[in-house]
């Protein structure tokens, strides 16, 4: 299944009401979910699972050192709150170009419409181009070419006036 029959069938799930979707083929496994609240769409795609290291804790600073990071941390949060953030529908590989020959889908002050393909998502060798769910301009990018991304990971800020 390539990503042209995954983003119509999620378009189709979406326009038809119907609340699940499951799809197997072979080793490939795809299931949609969606709410019909007000337009919100759970995509979620099964890749093999991936082990991880363990994790370490480290020892907590002292009280007076965490304050005082947190600190720079409150004014960032306030002034993204009148951005919107787009996220990733998937687990995956993030690419901000369609090939390493060609340019950017989108860069930091271009101004996207509905539908446009704002990035590529690679899971399972397969290539899907996500497209933006809002109009605006680009503020940030907040993700590097190439990186790993997770499920509902904010990707890009947009600015919707």
């Amino acid at each position: 299944m390539d990503s042209k029959e995954i983003q119509s069938l999620i378009k189709f799930v979406s326009k038809s009401g119907v609340n699940e979707v499951s799809i197997e083929q072979g080793d490939f496994k795809i299931t949609i979910k969606t709410d019909h609240g007000p337009q919100e769409h759970q995509y979620i795609v099964q890749a093999p699972p991936v082990q991880q290291a363990p994790v370490q804790m480290q020892p907590q600073a002292t009280a007076p050192a965490a304050t005082a990071a947190d600190a720079p941390v409150a004014p960032a949060a306030e002034e993204n709150s009148n951005y919107i953030e787009i996220k990733s529908p998937m687990i995956g590989t993030f690419y901000r170009k369609p090939s390493p020959d060609k340019d950017t889908f989108v860069n930091v002050g271009d101004t996207i419409s509905v539908g446009d393909v704002i990035c590529v998502v690679e899971a399972m060798k397969l290539f899907n181009e996500i497209e933006s769910e809002v109009a605006g301009k680009v503020v940030k990018v907040l993700v590097d070419d190439t990186s790993p991304i997770e499920y509902d990971q904010p990707l890009f800020l947009i600015d919707p006036s």
